[in-house]
């Protein structure tokens, strides 16, 4: 699956470097038109917030698929937050680049974000 309005890379097949375990289990998924809480949070990676949907569930959001609105943003697209969990030696198949991170799809065909420095572009 790849993400909703998004822009899309041509897939790639890539090599997973290392491991990489999905740090949330219940990621945010939000749609377009939807009004988000916003917090300011640190984060080592530049270009995403950490964002309240609707329902309650926080997650950290690419900065470019909302639009800011005083202390709060609305969703300018749909975004699912889930994570990959990938081990070294797998391959995939990348699509969307955001910020350091692919969307990615291994082969038994879960999909999720994974981040950049854990694959290399197969020859």
């Amino acid at each position: 699956m790849t993400q909703p309005n998004q822009p899309t890379n041509e897939p790639i097949r890539c090599h997973v470097l290392s491991d990489y375990q999905s740090m949330y289990p219940d990621p945010i998924a939000i749609r377009a038109g939807d009004r988000l809480a916003v917090e300011e949070r640190e984060s080592e990676w530049a270009g995403w917030v950490w964002c309240t949907a609707p329902g309650g569930k926080s997650g950290w959001v690419p900065e470019r698929y909302v639009e800011r609105r005083g202390d709060g943003a609305i969703a300018l697209c749909d975004y699912d937050a889930t994570e990959l969990t990938v081990r070294a030696g797998e391959m995939v198949t990348a699509t969307t680049h955001e910020a350091g991170w692919r969307w990615c799809t291994n082969a038994r065909g879960d999909s999720g974000w994974v981040p950049d420095e854990h694959l290399s572009r197969a020859a």
